[in-house]
């Protein structure tokens, strides 16, 4: 039987996972990442919300990269207090299975302006030349 502390100590160690998977992600993925985090605050400058669908139907993920790694987008934006999340939905995506989807929005719409000009779009990230 699994207690409430076993419960605590399992979605911390599941929290520590999905870090050192990004960590990852930004060190083997980072031209990828930026053209998501580009794409995600292009369209929240443009419409209230966005979700990982959206990104995912604007960056083209090169043959062999799992695409999970975009997962990996809104946690640096929304640490920087750029975007938040103000709630979840279903992914739309049938690959996806429906899980939910963290629904973002602007918090900082000066620092999301200002984030993609020190944050250029690299000159091609598998094929993709960039949502902006």
């Amino acid at each position: 039987m699994t207690t409430p502390n076993d419960r605590r100590e399992g979605r911390r160690e599941g929290e520590r996972r999905k870090i050192r998977a990004h960590d990852l992600f930004a060190a083997t993925r980072a031209e990828l990442l930026l053209s998501g985090r580009r794409a995600l605050l292009c369209l929240l400058l443009n419409h209230d919300t966005a979700t990982a669908d959206d990104v995912r139907a604007l960056v083209e993920i090169p043959a062999g990269v799992n695409p999970t790694c975009l997962g990996a987008v809104p946690g640096m934006l929304a640490r920087a207090g750029i975007i938040r999340r103000v709630g979840y939905t279903p992914s739309e995506r049938p690959e996806a299975h429906t899980r939910p989807v963290g629904v973002w929005t602007l918090a900082d719409t000066l620092a999301a302006i200002q984030w993609l000009r020190e944050h250029p779009e690299p000159a091609e990230v598998g094929g993709h030349a960039g949502a902006a």
